[in-house]
């Protein structure tokens, strides 16, 4: 079968993508680089202080959680919102940890229980997204190489149960 002339709209639909992807990379590279920098001077940081703080531990670990979120970038070309929600839950456990007790008596209850709220609220989201995405799958998934598909294949399919009735 010959293939069809392609039409210019197409092949600058084309390269467009691709400028796009190198552009991600390219970004998601240069992020990859400053965060492994930043790691390794709060790591340096750490050993000729001689011992780490709390603080310092969820630091290093909000750096973790950025390279793993590059990381499922670079392997599945998707950014999930949960890992920037779990960055979102350590930063504010952190700041509950090392700068509420800074605060004056008077505000602290009050910023405790707002920080305490939003970490549960961010929590909450991670279980709806997570029960979303297994009901009803992500958008991503349905689709193939940057092909846009219907929007009635983004719907869940279900399957239709013949039922049984008692007065049968």
């Amino acid at each position: 079968m010959a293939k069809k002339d392609v039409g210019i709209h197409e092949r600058l639909q084309g390269i467009g993508r691709e400028f796009v992807d190198v552009c991600h990379y390219v970004i998601l590279f240069l992020i990859s680089v400053v965060v492994v920098w930043t790691a390794g001077k709060e790591f340096i940081y750490i050993v000729q202080k001689g011992s780490a703080d709390l603080k310092d531990i969820l630091m290093l670990f909000i750096y973790l959680e950025l390279l793993a979120m590059i990381g499922i970038y670079f392997k599945t070309h998707r950014l999930p919102v949960q890992f920037l929600i779990f960055i979102a839950i350590t930063a504010l456990s952190r700041h509950l940890v090392v700068d509420v007790q800074a605060v004056s008596d008077n505000f602290h209850l009050w910023l405790l229980a707002t920080i305490s709220f939003a970490i549960m609220v961010l929590s909450a989201s991670i279980v709806i997204l997570t029960w979303t995405a297994k009901m009803f799958g992500r958008p991503e998934d349905y689709l193939d190489d940057h092909q846009s598909i219907s929007p009635e294949h983004h719907l869940p399919s279900y399957s239709v149960k013949s039922v049984k009735r008692g007065d049968d």
